[in-house]
């Protein structure tokens, strides 16, 4: 505007950039808020997202859905064994039950990929929950005529209603959610899931304990449908990933083209992953049907005692789905895999030890008698570990799943995860009924061999894609010699390339920096260093660049830049430690100017980071360090804000990283 300055020069206002005209500046002022609401967000607890409007009217819908899901199920195996006439055997009545609602994930999980792809995925939940209710108006009136072939056409409708639902509800999250939430928005729906399993299934019994059943249960699964469609309103927008794709109506053809697309088609480590979750299942699977059988005859006890153990594993699932936000530092951290899977195999292990402790009584035990036992302590404590490692387990892996498939395929592949599960569900039916009466195991002795089984299953996984088993040391090295903490790290793109430099104090630097930093990193450091044994596999499974001076080894030299340079062509992190050496004295070695090379290819932004605390841990060369010399220490990695490669000096990046270590070396 003619005759107004361009800078802030008003009286009395302290203006800390003085050279900066004002339209620079409010962007300026603009930028340091946003970094300030992302570092508040990033100490929110996950249960925020309850209060955001891009996720609890999704979460409360898929909870109506789950519980009055659990609801119906439940009351039609109660009906058929103790209130419906019925001509035929009731055990094979309830296997039927299970069968008509697993079969249509095979028939229609594919179609309801397609649909996920193709359609807004609001509006789509909006007509499953709408087609929702009118399978309920069948199911009430099933249940008001007490005809069971009525009820069961409407489970198979279910069944169908669910199919359809699966890969909308999972493929949804990464568009309303920002990546640090991801594991947070995760964790709560898998805690919401089997909250709503397990009041669904108590709710069902207190229903069909009153005279009037059949209207009380019709009654409330009309009402839950009902608050699942209203719900679903205030769903904000998801956009079709796809809606030029034509729909594929041959459900086998399309079924066996999903299954590839996940399995072969995807990168391993999403693909392996598919095939972990559906082993989550198969093990949840096992254990949920065998625990009625062994609550009446190795804890002598009755229906209660049934009910209590499904509550121990459900709480004990949504407390493990619950802590993986916490252990993972808000990333998708799949890390925690191996540590679930071990928990697993550990508690079952312990499960079938302790399963014969538990004394014969004279009568049926009671919850309340049961748990006067010292044996049953151990026995609920088993089971709540199965839960909690069961929750660390399938979280991580739900994420990566939704983090590393392409928008416009993630709700086929998680299509073609739940066809995976439904197989393996069925599949832990079979393995269970030879077993237990082929080889005429005990249900304790099943236990055991499904524990080995997942020792079996989870070796052949890593062995497959090691970077579960590298992010897993590092993860436990970040939680055991050191606590790590960060600041700013928000600093860093959360897309496209990027060169980070850091000062090196350790030879851990690289898996700590892996272990904070939400991206994949790829590190560069000297060959010597890489071909160090054990952490030699941790740096060949992340990609690392082995570097050597040039009048060193003159081929490893160029091949390092050249590797660097796809890495950053590729869109990749790339962390380079310009000192070339670790530090001897905790002081910062001169920066040498190799960057400058690798930025004059690739004109990338330099992101300056310090690693502050580390100097004297065991892993450093310090002169007195010992193993237990600051166990357990602090440890905090710090990040600047990107520097443009076309202001990057050797020098400058050195007085930055100095300033951000400042005397915590």
């Amino acid at each position: 505007m003619p005759g107004r300055s361009l800078f802030i020069d008003r009286p009395g206002y302290a203006q800390p950039y003085p050279d900066v005209p004002l339209f620079r500046y409010a962007a300026i002022q603009q930028e340091g808020q946003a970094q300030k609401d992302r570092a508040r967000m990033s100490q929110q607890s996950q249960f925020s997202l309850l209060e955001k409007r891009r996720f609890l009217p999704f979460f409360l819908t898929q909870f109506f859905g789950a519980f009055n899901d659990n609801v119906f199920k439940q009351a039609l195996i109660l009906a058929i064994l103790f209130k419906i006439t019925v001509l035929a055997d009731r055990d094979v009545l309830i296997n039927l039950s299970a069968m008509l609602f697993i079969l249509p994930f095979f028939l229609f999980s594919a179609l309801g990929g397609q649909f996920g792809e193709k359609f807004a995925k609001d509006s789509l939940i909006r007509m499953i929950k709408l087609g929702e209710i009118g399978i309920m108006l069948v199911g009430a009136a099933g249940l008001w005529l007490g005809s069971l072939p009525l009820l069961l056409a409407v489970l198979f409708a279910m069944g169908t209603q669910s199919a359809l639902f699966g890969p909308v509800k999972y493929s949804i999250l990464p568009q309303h959610l920002h990546p640090d939430e991801l594991i947070g928005g995760n964790a709560l729906v898998e805690m919401g899931t089997f909250l709503a399993i397990l009041g669904g299934t108590l709710y069902a019994g207190l229903l069909m304990s009153r005279e009037a059943w059949a209207g009380w249960v019709a009654g409330s699964v009309l009402v839950l449908a009902a608050l699942g469609f209203a719900t679903s309103f205030w769903i904000p927008r998801a956009h079709a990933a796809m809606p030029e794709l034509k729909i594929d109506w041959n459900i086998f053809r399309h079924s066996w083209a999903i299954l590839h697309l996940g399995l072969v088609q995807q990168v391993p480590s999403v693909s392996r992953s598919l095939l972990g979750n559906s082993w989550f299942w198969f093990l949840g699977a096992t254990y949920l049907t065998q625990i009625p059988a062994f609550a009446k005859d190795y804890l002598h006890g009755d229906e209660s005692v049934v009910t209590l153990i499904l509550t121990v594993f459900s709480v004990g699932i949504a407390t493990g789905s619950l802590l993986c936000e916490r252990m993972s530092g808000r990333k998708v951290e799949i890390g925690l895999v191996p540590f679930g899977s071990l928990g697993l195999t550990v508690f079952g292990l312990l499960l079938w030890w302790g399963s014969s402790a538990v004394p014969a009584a004279h009568d049926t035990y009671g919850w309340l008698q049961l748990m006067a036992l010292p044996s049953a302590w151990w026995i609920m404590g088993c089971i709540l570990g199965i839960g909690v490692f069961g929750g660390l387990y399938i979280v991580p892996l739900y994420a990566l799943i939704q983090s590393r498939t392409s928008e416009n395929e993630r709700a086929r592949v998680i299509a073609a995860n739940n066809i995976l599960n439904a197989l393996l569900m069925v599949l832990s039916a079979i393995i269970a009924i030879v077993l237990l009466t082929v080889a005429e195991l005990s249900i304790p002795q099943l236990f055991l061999v499904i524990s080995l089984m997942n020792v079996a299953v989870s070796a052949y996984i890593y062995s497959i894609v090691p970077e579960f088993g590298m992010r897993f040391l590092i993860w436990l090295l970040g939680h055991s010699l050191y606590r790590v903490e960060h600041q700013n790290l928000q600093a860093i793109p959360e897309e496209g390339p990027c060169l980070l430099i850091c000062n090196h104090v350790s030879f851990v630097d690289a898996m700590l920096i892996g272990g904070a930093v939400r991206r994949p990193v790829r590190f560069v450091m000297y060959h010597r260093i890489y071909d160090l044994p054990v952490l030699n596999f941790v740096f060949r499974t992340a990609g690392a660049v082995p570097i050597a001076p040039r009048d060193e080894n003159a081929e490893i030299y160029e091949a390092a830049f050249q590797r660097i340079g796809a890495y950053l062509d590729a869109g990749e992190v790339v962390c380079i430690f310009p000192e070339g050496k670790l530090t001897t004295d905790g002081e910062i070695n001169a920066f040498r100017n190799g960057m400058a090379r690798v930025l004059e290819h690739n004109p990338v932004p330099v992101v300056p980071m310090a690693l502050r605390g580390l100097w004297g841990s065991f892993f450093s060369r310090h002169p007195h360090k010992g193993f237990c010399r600051r166990f357990w220490s602090r440890v905090c990695l710090v990040a600047g804000d990107p520097v443009p490669a076309d202001q990057v000096t050797a020098q400058l990046m050195e007085s930055r990283v100095a300033e951000l270590r400042g005397d915590a070396a």
